[in-house]
């Protein structure tokens, strides 16, 4: 660990990141709190989520191949600096009153600079770490993007009690500012051109030819219809049906997000002990049990410690499906099978942000995630008549 923190460029990355992740944090809570303004309905949520999924979705097509092609600190640089005059313009448009229409254009544009940024981010870690320090490095980051969700829920809750959700949102766009000028900081090196094929293509081509990676991503596009709204059905739940205050919801958000940090230090020994199959398929199919939990609770302590619960099983899977991906892939395919990987678990995510919300406004907030928490735990199981369940998909990294 000691070269990583001698690394001056990696520690600039970790630094600004973790600012940038602490406005995400903030904009991740800010906009559910949006409803209880009556600025928009849940339905209204579901269809800015359905149409940012779009975004992201198409974005992928080219995102990789961006990553493998460009300057890659320019193309971060220039995907802070967009997201900075996209989310700002919220705050100041608000200024002449509520103008919910707005979110309808800015969440999906910065959703396609996101995506740019993601799969370029992942490819930029090799290029500042040594190799074999990479899995630390990564963490690292994981680790600060943790604690910086725990604190901007809070904080989100309490600013938006204060001043409203949409003062969160321009503290978000703030922090892409302030990134992309750290980012000026750092040194990135040119990765050796390797290999013929070109495009999206070729990172499709890889997914499809691997025994788990397919079938990885073929089950996480169906997890993943059944969970990206979860985040605003709860809020929803805790909102109308529990008339809890944003501060409160704030705070239930952020011990949800404590998950994610418990999940980063208990990865690896749970990954080493059981394997890759086993760690993946028991984190989704307790996680399905939890959210139809959620929904049955009407105990706002009991509600944070269930999404603290379903965090920690996400976290400990998704964990363990990047470093699956980073160990199996060849280093000049990164870039376009991360872009690959990632677009394909969304294809059904627009559809699932539009199913959830409505579902949760018509038929209520229980049958929604018992259906929903059902399905996914249906889905894990599922998992075990593929080459999913081996111990062992890949050699697994040796102990940190």
């Amino acid at each position: 660990m000691s070269g990583l923190w001698r690394s001056r460029d990696f520690l600039v990355l970790l630094g600004v990141q973790t600012l940038s992740a602490f406005g995400d944090a903030l904009t991740f809570a800010a906009v559910p709190l949006l409803m209880r303004t009556g600025a928009i309905s849940i339905t209204d949520l579901g269809w800015v989520r359905a149409l940012s999924a779009v975004a992201t979705l198409l974005t992928g097509i080219v995102a990789g191949v961006i990553a493998d092609r460009f300057d890659r600190r320019t193309v971060l640089r220039i995907c802070d600096l967009a997201r900075f005059v996209l989310l700002g313009s919220i705050p100041l448009a608000w200024l002449a009153g509520p103008q919910p229409w707005l979110l309808f254009l800015v969440l999906p544009a910065a959703a396609v600079f996101a995506m740019v940024f993601q799969v370029t981010y992942v490819a930029v870690v090799p290029a500042l770490v040594p190799a074999d320090r990479i899995a630390e490095a990564n963490g690292l980051l994981y680790g600060s993007y943790s604690v910086a969700y725990l604190a901007g829920p809070a904080v989100a809750g309490v600013l938006s009690q204060g001043a409203g959700p949409v003062a969160a949102i321009g503290l978000d766009a703030v922090s892409f500012l302030l990134s992309a000028v750290g980012l000026l900081l750092i040194r990135i090196r040119r990765p050796a051109t390797e290999g013929t094929e070109r495009g999206l293509g070729a990172g499709v081509r890889f997914i499809r030819r691997h025994p788990v990676m397919l079938p990885l991503t073929v089950l996480l596009a169906v997890l993943i219809f059944f969970t990206s709204s979860l985040n605003d059905v709860v809020v929803y739940h805790l909102m109308r049906g529990l008339g809890q205050s944003d501060a409160v919801i704030g705070l239930v958000l952020t011990a949800g997000v404590l998950g994610s940090t418990l999940a980063a230090a208990a990865v690896a020994p749970l990954r080493r002990r059981a394997g890759f199959g086993a760690t993946w398929i028991g984190a989704f199919g307790l996680c399905g049990l939890l959210v139809a939990g959620i929904g049955l609770a009407s105990n706002v302590p009991l509600i944070a410690v269930l999404a603290a619960a379903v965090t920690l099983c996400t976290g400990i899977a998704g964990i363990s499906s990047v470093s699956l991906r980073q160990e199996v892939t060849p280093g000049h395919l990164l870039g376009r099978v991360t872009a690959a990987f990632w677009t394909l678990q969304l294809v059904l995510a627009p559809a699932g942000d539009a199913a959830l919300t409505f579902s949760a406004k018509q038929l209520g907030v229980p049958l929604t995630l018992g259906v929903a928490g059902a399905a996914v735990t249906i889905t894990a199981l599922a998992a075990l008549f593929t080459p999913i369940r081996r111990r062992a998909a890949t050699p697994p990294p040796p102990p940190a």
